[in-house]
């Protein structure tokens, strides 16, 4: 594939359409040296972005959160983001809106005076985790935490707080794994770097509660849909040792869908019966 800075198209900046290789920022822009920016991945099937409008509204939720307030309605953003996919003739693709305090008179940490921008991208990006998606992901662990809520927004979809994840993935791609899976501040099991995570025992389900992590859209979602097939949800503190006692394993996430996990360090899991009803329900209503 092309580069992402090297491909025709178009992406939405600041309310116009621009060319793909022309949305470009200065090298002071704040975002680029303090970190501040707040983004959505979000995914469009069959011409419909899926949740489109409540990943709008927590991005929104997220600016407020890094006192970054975004000029735009959650409804200008929707219709931002139909505008730059059917520039690009695009049904089916991820989509990545992007906030962030731009260049402006100010270049110290504080930027009140520097203007917040908005910019919105598209492009065809397949299953997050190549066939992992079918035969089930290797997460290696991370020996980074997640931090505690006094420390950060944890609410935010914050762009600073990736950095972690970054050097996470990096760590475990480099053992073979396709994403490591992360224990929080206190040592109870967070989430991987881009995805919420579950566990099935006894035919129930057992999920982080998100009080120090990101509760993800796909995850509040997956978590309806097995509340409507009757199966019993715990929102818990789940501590490193009962991983050997779980016997399915998935992630969430709007890139990861629902990608179920084989093996998590030198625990592993089957790909069970729930695991593929979920993945397969999931798939239905995303596209319905």
């Amino acid at each position: 594939m092309a580069s992402y800075d090297d491909r025709d198209g178009f992406i939405w900046m600041d309310g116009k359409l621009v060319e793909w290789r022309t949305a470009n920022v200065h090298i002071l822009t704040h975002a680029l040296h303090y970190a501040s920016a707040v983004f959505e991945g979000e995914r469009c099937y069959n011409g419909r972005i899926f949740k489109s409008t409540e990943h709008s509204e927590r991005l929104l939720k997220s600016g407020q959160l890094l006192d970054m307030p975004i000029p735009w309605t959650a409804a200008q953003i929707d219709a931002a983001k139909e505008q730059v996919l059917q520039a690009n003739g695009l049904t089916d693709a991820y989509v990545r809106a992007l906030a962030w305090r731009g260049a402006g008179e100010e270049m110290g940490v504080a930027s009140l005076g520097n203007p917040v921008r908005l910019a919105i991208a598209c492009w065809t990006w397949g299953a997050y985790y190549g066939d992992a998606k079918f035969k089930g992901a290797k997460l290696d662990i991370s020996k980074w935490k997640r931090p505690s809520p006094e420390t950060i927004p944890c609410e935010a979809k914050a762009s600073g707080l990736y950095m972690i994840c970054t050097m996470s993935k990096h760590a475990a791609m480099a053992k073979g794994c396709s994403d490591a899976m992360m224990f929080d501040y206190r040592g109870y099991v967070a989430e991987a770097t881009g995805a919420n995570i579950f566990f099935v025992k006894n035919g129930e389900v057992h999920t982080p509660a998100p009080d120090c992590i990101l509760n993800g859209i796909t995850r509040q979602t997956v978590i309806g849909m097995l509340r409507d097939m009757q199966v019993k949800v715990h929102e818990r503190q789940i501590e490193a040792h009962e991983l050997e006692g779980f016997e399915q394993c998935w992630l969430t996430g709007t890139a990861a869908e629902v990608t179920p996990v084989g093996q998590i360090g030198t625990w592993t899991f089957e790909v069970g019966d729930l695991t593929r009803r979920v993945a397969t329900e999931y798939e239905k209503l995303v596209r319905a």
